[in-house]
């Protein structure tokens, strides 16, 4: 008999089956990091490339991500109101597959109770010295998160290679971020941003009287047309952003998408959404439902294999 065409024994199936645990298990590594500018330590998420183990002298794009505790599949499906986790773990490694993206290291951090204002912008006044929460989030990701993922993992450290997302307040946080700090961040998403907060002054006060030159960014902006308090999901004030950002010079590096129907019972028949949730879903996009539906195009527009 061809020994080739032998199937493996039990016992060395039973091996494999351990190794691809073991290796699934080292991929995804959370970890609490202490700060001297946030008020407590923060639990830190990391999920490594599919190829991180076998190509020892590679080197990957790292994308930050905020509200960490939402988006990985370890997260469960009953987490945020029934909605879900994003899997964002299980698309990217999809996307890289497949040839949409490229393989990158994902680095999640969890919110805290202080999650709108490290999230909302606001900086401190004139009168005071004392750091916003805010200022202190942006702080803690540029000078200590950002310096030890370098240090201990194989990053490309390049601004062009290193990216920030989020939804809702971590979308309006993550375009802050990169528009305050291109020299860190030069690639950014907001899902569902809420640019109304802090009365709409990232439009009206920086956007609209900006005309200096165009930073060297990448950004990605989407929403629905409907959420769950009635509004439009954010639709009328990210298109306006977007707008500004094409006035000011980005073109080819802005993607703008609207989702522009939500999902009919039918369609929900081929998601893995909690029927319980249907009724809702057709009538809110400001969830994680519909994020991780949409974040395959944040993804592939941020780190597209033409950039590797």
């Amino acid at each position: 008999m061809d020994s080739r065409a032998m199937p493996l024994s039990f016992p060395l199936c039973l091996f494999l089956l351990a190794v691809q645990i073991a290796w699934a298990e080292e991929r995804f590594i959370s970890q609490e990091m202490a700060s001297r500018f946030l008020k407590a330590p923060r639990n830190i998420h990391i999920y490594l490339p599919r190829s991180y183990g076998s190509k020892p002298t590679f080197r990957y794009p790292v994308l930050y991500l905020h509200d960490g505790q939402n988006l990985f599949s370890s997260a469960g499906t009953n987490i945020c109101f029934g909605w879900g986790n994003w899997q964002l773990d299980s698309t990217v490694d999809e996307l890289s597959r497949t040839g949409k993206m490229q393989e990158i290291i994902l680095v999640a951090i969890d919110n805290s109770p202080a999650r709108y204002s490290e999230y909302c912008g606001r900086h401190h006044s004139a009168e005071t010295n004392t750091n916003t929460d805010f200022e202190n989030y942006c702080s803690f990701l540029i000078h200590e998160l950002k310096p030890s993922i370098d240090a201990n993992y194989r990053t490309r450290v390049e601004p062009a290679n290193t990216g920030i997302m989020g939804s809702s307040m971590g979308g309006i946080c993550s375009i802050l971020l990169a528009w305050e700090h291109p020299e860190v961040f030069a690639r950014a998403a907001s899902l569902s941003g809420s640019f109304q907060v802090e009365r709409t002054n990232f439009l009206n006060d920086i956007l609209r009287p900006y005309h200096g030159k165009t930073k060297a960014t990448r950004l990605y902006l989407d929403s629905g047309i409907v959420d769950f308090a009635g509004g439009d999901d954010g639709r009328s004030l990210t298109t306006a952003v977007a707008e500004e950002f094409r006035r000011i010079g980005w073109g080819n590096e802005l993607m703008h998408f609207l989702d522009a129907k939500p999902l009919t019972p039918s369609e929900l028949e081929h998601t893995d959404l909690r029927r319980d949730k249907w009724k809702e879903a057709q009538t809110s996009q400001h969830n994680e439902f519909y994020w991780r539906l949409r974040v395959w195009r944040a993804l592939a527009f941020l780190f597209p294999m033409a950039d590797r």
